[in-house]
């Protein structure tokens, strides 16, 4: 995983400061870049928790990142060889702290099994 520090937040608000080269941190991905609308991210190297992971929200709105706007965050955080994916849990286990943002995770420990590529 990496981290695009040129969008980092530094000193951002509530608790998610961080500074250059931390391995966790709050991302404003602008516009232009997303091939979208601008999106915010908040990431970690999954040192602590064994999972690599961001949380992807639209800056100022509750609608969902699409597609292409996950694919561009997909690339700023880890190289096209690499394999991430988006859980949908158990309706027990679930846990919704805002309703437009999405997660890409990838295991610390072990590649996640794929299906066939002619399956994807």
């Amino acid at each position: 995983m990496r981290f695009p520090e040129q969008y980092r937040w530094i000193n951002a608000p509530h608790g998610y400061n961080s500074q250059t080269g931390d391995p966790f941190g709050l991302f404003r991905i602008p516009a232009h870049v997303s091939k979208g609308r601008p999106l915010n991210i908040i990431a970690c190297d999954g040192v602590e928790t064994g999972w690599e992971h961001v949380s992807v929200s639209v800056m100022g709105s509750n609608k969902c990142p699409g597609w292409d706007e996950m694919c561009v965050v997909k690339s700023l955080f880890w190289d096209d060889s690499e394999a991430v994916i988006q859980f949908h849990p158990p309706a027990s286990d679930y846990v919704n702290f805002h309703p437009g943002c999405l997660h890409l995770w990838k295991s610390v420990a072990a590649p996640f099994p794929l299906p066939p590529t002619i399956l994807v």
